[in-house]
Formats: C-alpha cells, structure tokens, sequence
C-alpha cells in the first residue's frame, strides 16, 4: 500500500488519442485527467518552483499529448509529454488530489492565465 496516499492505484491507461490518463484505485476512485492538465500541475520545479513564490503559470498546453509515463519506485509515475516535458513526479497522492480537487486546480490555472493575459 502507498505510504503517501493511503491508496494504491489498480490501472493506469492513456487513451489512445493520448490526451488523456485514466488512473483508478483500489478504493473505487477512477479519474480521468486530460493531458493538459496534468502538464500545466505538473509537480515539476519547473512549474512549482521550489517555493509558492517561484511558481509559474504555463500557457499555450491545450493540446499537449502524453508520450509514455514510467514508474518511478513503487509511489508514482513520470509523465513525459509531447513538448518534451518530463520532469514532474507524480505520486498517487497527488494524483488523488488533482482528481479531486480539479475545479479548485483547473479554475485557479484560468483565473491566473487571465490575470496574466495568457492562454491555453
């Protein structure tokens, strides 16, 4: 069992047309998280930063795709997308969160693209 999550995640699937992951865990939660959004929440410090106020708004995503994810240990996954990106680990934890949460996450990311005049 994950020691981040409390959850373990029984599948893990991108769609054909590689927009989209499908992950589900072994306590019935199943999302389905387009590849936009999982690039422009990437845990990465690239999107992060190493602290809130090194945070950046990535614009211009809304039809990044997924090329492959990996295993990374027994917690979570590297994503690598098509504009090259791959740093972001992602745990089950925070995958649990992205699905979720997604309003708060994907209606904070629009809100500080409008503020900053940026689009998807």
């Amino acid at each position: 069992m994950s020691e981040q999550s409390g959850h373990w995640p029984t599948e893990l699937r991108v769609s054909e047309d590689k927009r989209t992951l499908t992950i589900a865990f072994d306590n019935g939660e199943r999302h389905e998280l387009s590849a936009e959004y999982l690039r422009v929440c990437s845990p990465s410090a690239e999107v992060k930063g190493h602290n809130p106020s090194q945070k950046q708004t990535v614009p211009g995503k809304r039809n990044v795709g997924i090329m492959k994810i990996e295993p990374v240990g027994n917690y979570a996954v590297r994503i690598h997308f098509d504009d090259m990106h791959n740093s972001g680990i992602f745990t089950w934890s925070y995958f649990l969160d992205l699905g979720r949460d997604r309003e708060k996450h994907w209606g904070g990311y629009l809100k500080e693209l409008g503020e900053k005049g940026l689009s998807r």
